[in-house]
């Protein structure tokens, strides 16, 4: 009985095992995990930062951009899932001069990284003057929510919004959104409030804004505002709370099916032989 498998399929099954083990090896499959948008006309992904540390870069921290990492796609911003939606907005602003500097003029990622640092500390003293110019504009509110619940029941009716607003967010509809310090508002004005909530369910939230929690992950960010918006919007055309609750929840549902859809047709991240860069490619 002869034994010897013909050359040409040893050869098939060699090569097929060779490709097989380098995609095993040199790929990475579910890394992305929320597509942002696009800014600067980059694409902004939210990806699985545990699992890049994990299987590609142990050192990978907050973002990334190609010009730093070769491993992101061409055209890309990476964000890490865990950081807070209060860091979100500076980690974009970040990568995306830290990849603009590399890519433009040729920097070092360590010059490129320190200048982003330097424009992350411009950008955080501008908000906080806004939010505190905001908060002394604002007249006293009402520590209850819609039901008028007031669950703190040694603090004055009346109450004086200070040190409340982290992040200005911009306004969509006409509503204005901001990051706000959810430990604070839990600890000293409502403890149920949860990850977001807007000024037709909370009376402590002025007239017109949505707060979303500081410490909410990034990726569900996108998700609670359109969640409040909603909500929002059709409590003002007479809807009940709980109707209106419900019917939000139930988009933001369907969004997330959505999503996942997109996530689906993402092709793995291929590891390159090198995972850093030092230098910028000046390729802009």
């Amino acid at each position: 009985m002869n034994l010897k498998m013909p050359r040409k399929i040893f050869f098939i099954i060699l090569t097929i095992t060779i490709l097989v083990s380098c995609q095993n090896r040199k790929s990475v499959q579910n890394i992305y995990r929320y597509y942002w948008g696009e800014k600067d006309g980059y694409k902004v992904w939210v990806i699985d930062g545990y699992k890049v540390r994990q299987r590609i870069y142990n050192e990978f921290l907050y973002g990334g951009n190609e010009q730093r990492y070769p491993f992101v796609p061409k055209g890309e911003i990476w964000i890490d899932h865990a950081i807070s939606a209060e860091e979100f907005d500076l980690t974009l602003a970040h990568e995306l001069n830290e990849r603009h500097l590399m890519a433009k003029y040729g920097w070092s990622y360590d010059r490129a990284h320190d200048s982003s640092l330097q424009l992350e500390v411009r950008i955080r003293r501008n908000w906080d003057y806004i939010c505190r110019t905001h908060e002394a504009s604002l007249p006293k509110v009402i520590a209850r929510d819609r039901d008028n619940v007031k669950e703190i029941k040694d603090i004055p009716d009346s109450i004086r919004l200070q040190n409340i607003y982290r992040v200005p967010l911009g306004i969509r509809n006409g509503i204005s959104i901001w990051v706000v310090d959810g430990y604070k508002v839990r600890a000293g004005i409502f403890p149920d409030f949860g990850q977001s909530g807007d000024d037709l369910v909370y009376k402590f939230i002025p007239p017109k804004e949505i707060w979303i929690d500081g410490q909410m992950s990034c990726e569900e960010t996108e998700y609670s505002i359109a969640l409040e918006l909603l909500e929002r919007s059709l409590i003002s055309k007479g809807f009940t709370w709980g109707r209106a609750y419900d019917s939000a929840i139930n988009t933001n549902t369907r969004s997330r099916y959505t999503m996942e859809k997109i996530l689906k047709k993402m092709p793995p991240v291929i590891i390159p032989d090198s995972v850093t860069r030092a230098i910028g490619k000046k390729d802009e």
